[in-house]
């Protein structure tokens, strides 16, 4: 049975009659110097036996398309689109034919149900947006309890982040105008968003597995302290274009 977060608010009947016929999905894949994950990124999806029903578009913020110069599958859609992943995320969904979009980082994986997990959300008339639960491929004790908190804060704000898999309706995704075109926290902007339009979001037990080396490159004690800092101060009213300096400098 689906269940959404307490918090979330009753549907309008707008939001509730969109239910969908298609069952198409667009998945829109961001990238930036992604030549090594890329593939791997598009055979798991194709390994999923989705067929015709999937869309994959590939955008890329390089100026001289090297993630696009990797791609193997001919039928995956290639676009480039100035650097940001808002803005490549919004280039991306402007030339999708899917009634959902899935929006999904180059470095992770959908559980194997996922697009019936997605179909089944939205079609229920209960949801119009939502993703998975995070994981890692690492499955050390310190990747265990960072997964851990973000179960726990997703139950908290029944707000997803974008490392989760945020698949919305496109309808509602065009009446909120998209991604805003700022430097950070544009996965979060949207997802609060969707809950201040009365939309309801769910998240799915059922884990997506992400690339955990930005954790080992930088430090997992530095890069956890530093994504909560840049948090706390985003939910406090600080702007995306003022902690993307502390961001990349630190």
């Amino acid at each position: 049975m689906l269940q959404g977060n307490g918090k979330s608010q009753v549907m309008t009947m707008e939001i509730m009659n969109e239910t969908l016929t298609g069952h198409s999905i667009s998945m829109i894949i961001p990238v930036n110097d992604e030549g090594r994950e890329i593939n791997r990124a598009i055979e798991n999806i194709r390994s999923m036996q989705v067929g015709d029903s999937v869309e994959i578009i590939v955008v890329d913020g390089n100026e001289e398309r090297e993630t696009l110069k990797f791609i193997q599958d001919p039928h995956v859609k290639k676009k480039f689109s100035p650097k940001g992943r808002g803005i490549q995320m919004n280039a991306g969904a402007a030339i999708s034919t899917g009634a959902i979009l899935l929006f999904l980082h180059a470095d992770t994986l959908l559980p194997a149900n996922a697009f019936q997990i997605i179909i089944t959300a939205i079609n229920s008339g209960r949801f119009n947006a939502g993703a998975f639960t995070l994981s890692f491929d690492n499955c050390g004790i310190p990747f265990t309890l960072i997964s851990l908190s973000a179960r726990v804060r997703g139950c908290l704000t029944g707000i997803p982040f974008g490392d989760q898999g945020i698949f919305i309706t496109k309808k509602l995704f065009k009446k909120l105008g998209g991604y805003r075109e700022i430097p950070l926290m544009e996965d979060i902007d949207l997802m609060r968003r969707v809950k201040k339009e009365k939309g309801r979001i769910f998240i799915s037990p059922e884990k997506v597995i992400t690339s955990a080396r930005k954790w080992e490159r930088d430090g997992i004690l530095y890069t956890t302290g530093k994504n909560i800092i840049i948090q706390i101060l985003y939910f406090s009213g600080v702007s995306p274009d003022t902690l993307v300096r502390y961001y990349y400098k630190s």
